[in-house]
């Protein structure tokens, strides 16, 4: 998997991907292929969320927790669908409280490549499952992948903000040391799965919370519409 991490995130991910964990990861992936499993997202797309969001340029890391496991769903950036495929509900209540706590209109589609590209890192802490099962790769090996990028950016002297909704996110965030302290603003919630979003996801304004964050600190805020 090593050829498919783009340069910025190359000095973060290769020792780990290098690493004997790293390799039985990939040739599980490849075993899981060879055997006929469908695996989401392609290949190509595993590391899409590092592509469109280099790590000198990442102002705000969303984390979920693993791809869609429907046919053409999984895209490699958390919450995201391609354009043309139905949200999700989850991706629904985002664009929920995105209205409601900054007046932008429910999008056309579910492409979040917009929020990337502006430094929004999406990033779910497994980038793989197998169709039609959710959480089948959590324990495959992404865990150690997925933490040195959450360290990579904790360890920066720039302000971002870490947007956690729900358990799995909020766990691997209390692993990283970088954020227990320092410069960074964590926004926690809920989930925003239809079985937790009235639990508090809704209300939680996160999205102006992160840019009047980013403005205080000199960093910009992101353009959430899409």
């Amino acid at each position: 998997m090593i050829d498919l991490v783009p340069d910025s995130w190359k000095p973060v991910l290769d020792p780990v991907l290098d690493a004997p964990a790293g390799r039985a990861l990939d040739d599980w992936l490849r075993g899981e292929a060879a055997a006929g499993r469908t695996v989401y997202p392609p290949r190509a797309d595993r590391f899409r969320a590092l592509a469109l969001t280099p790590l000198d340029r990442v102002k705000v890391v969303i984390l979920g927790q693993d791809p869609y496991h429907g046919p053409g769903q999984a895209m490699g950036l958390a919450f995201s669908v391609p354009a043309g495929v139905k949200p999700p509900p989850s991706l629904v209540n985002i664009f929920k409280e995105l209205e409601a706590d900054c007046g932008i209109a429910r999008p056309a589609h579910g492409d979040l490549s917009g929020w990337a590209r502006q430094g929004v890192l999406l990033l779910n802490t497994a980038l793989t499952v197998e169709a039609g099962k959710a959480g089948s790769h959590a324990r495959a090996g992404w865990a150690a992948v997925t933490d040195a990028v959450v360290q990579a950016v904790a360890a920066r002297e720039e302000p971002s903000v870490f947007i956690l909704w729900g358990s799995h996110a909020q766990a691997k965030a209390a692993r990283v040391a970088g954020l227990r302290a320092g410069p960074h603003l964590r926004i926690e919630s809920p989930h925003p799965s239809p079985l937790s979003a009235y639990r508090g996801f809704f209300g939680s304004r996160p999205f102006s919370r992160a840019n009047d964050f980013l403005g205080a600190h000199g960093r910009g805020g992101v353009d959430w519409a899409l």
